[in-house]
């Protein structure tokens, strides 16, 4: 049993795997704040412990484990989303962490300036994916459907995302998607500022 215990923390290649961190980190703190160094500026954000617990500790996993350092913003949607958190400057997927429970029905609204998970058609299906409100979008909320789990809000930086109105969007060569940046818009690091 021991062993199996031991094998389960290795991945095949023997390399040690990753475990989520996120529920370690400032764990007495209900309101963590991370900061976004992006090629385009900084934006600070307040994440949401009490209203989705879940998510907060998922998102700040990634963070610790730095798997959104020099990653891109891969879709932007003027008026409607810029989502990111899925794949380097080089165009390869993030490692993700398991899927996590979808907590929409926290009571938090997708209104502009908020940080929500992205996820597949699934509800539960989120892992690394995350996008800014850039308006205030009452279609991604719940209702008779599932929506989409809000978990933090800008509160420095609002000013960055009025930069996005003067970026063009395409269909993405590699990836094949439309509303794709023409011009790369790069996540530097994400860190987790001090309480």
């Amino acid at each position: 049993m021991l062993l199996t215990l031991m094998l389960s923390l290795f991945t095949f290649d023997g390399q040690a795997a990753v475990q989520p961190t996120g529920q370690y980190i400032q764990p007495n703190n209900l309101f963590p704040k991370v900061l976004f160094v992006t090629s385009i500026g900084n934006i600070t954000v307040e994440l949401d412990r009490m209203k989705a617990p879940i998510t907060v500790d998922n998102f700040l996993s990634y963070v610790d484990a730095k798997r959104y350092e020099d990653t891109i913003f891969h879709r932007l949607e003027h008026n409607f989303v810029l989502q990111g958190g899925g794949y380097t400057s080089k165009m390869e997927s993030v490692e993700e962490f398991p899927q996590i429970v979808n907590e929409s029905g926290n009571g938090v609204k997708n209104d502009q300036f908020s940080l929500s998970m992205a996820r597949q058609y699934t509800p539960h299906s989120a892992t690394s994916q995350f996008f800014f409100n850039l308006a205030d979008n009452d279609s991604l909320n719940p209702g008779r459907n599932w929506g989409y789990t809000v978990f933090g809000s800008i509160i420095q930086g609002e000013d960055v995302l009025e930069k996005l109105e003067g970026i063009e969007t395409d269909i993405s060569p590699e990836l094949g998607w439309p509303s794709f940046p023409t011009k790369k818009i790069v996540i530097i690091k994400v860190q987790i500022l001090a309480e």
